[in-house]
């Protein structure tokens, strides 16, 4: 077990702050990372970039087929459908090298862990966010939310038990258990 990461509060809205656990951003944690994320909890994650002015929140269609990892690059082949994410040192090949200040925008350069609070300080949304060299959002991962249903409805009561992927990565990646602010949220509707 890795020692625990410390966190920092920061606004995201007027009346809104979060909770952040900076990660590493090695190429074998990441990929180990990613890889236990996508092969294990698969079926409860949403997943894509989220930018100013657009949100791409998709389902991972079935169990990816393979989780490969090559030249920088890590790819999540679900079969037809994949993704791309730069986790490590892009090279290229002998005879088209990639130019360093583009191996440093590719690149993830920051990772963390998050949880968004409403105002009376309960956490609201849990998940990870990659970004690139540049600061530009790579791909955030919505953990399942006590608050919603798997078909994005707001839930009537809160499911407590969609705390288990939050619960299990943070355990395995920032050394922590859940605590009073993960469970005691009434959700979106107050």
């Amino acid at each position: 077990m890795q020692e625990a990461i410390t966190s920092r509060r920061e606004k995201i809205e007027t009346s809104r702050e979060a909770e952040v656990w900076s990660l590493p951003t090695e190429e074998a944690y990441l990929h180990r990372l990613l890889e236990d994320i996508f092969a294990n909890h698969w079926r409860s994650i949403v997943f894509g970039p989220v930018i100013e002015g657009g949100a791409f929140e998709f389902r991972c269609p079935c169990e990816p087929k393979a989780i490969t990892l090559f030249d920088g690059y890590l790819t999540v082949h679900f079969g037809g459908t994949h993704f791309h994410l730069c986790i490590g040192e892009n090279e290229g090949s002998p005879k088209n090298p990639t130019p360093a200040a583009l191996k440093r925008q590719r690149r993830t350069s920051r990772a963390e862990m998050f949880r968004n609070f409403d105002q009376e300080g309960c956490a609201l949304s849990w998940g990870l966010r990659l970004f690139n060299g540049h600061e530009e959002q790579l791909l955030t991962i919505f953990f399942p939310n006590p608050f919603l249903t798997d078909s994005d409805g707001l839930a009537e009561e809160p499911d407590w038990e969609r705390l288990r992927t939050w619960e299990a990565v943070g355990r395995t990646y920032l050394g922590r258990e859940l605590d009073e602010a993960d469970r005691s949220g009434k959700g979106f509707k107050g």
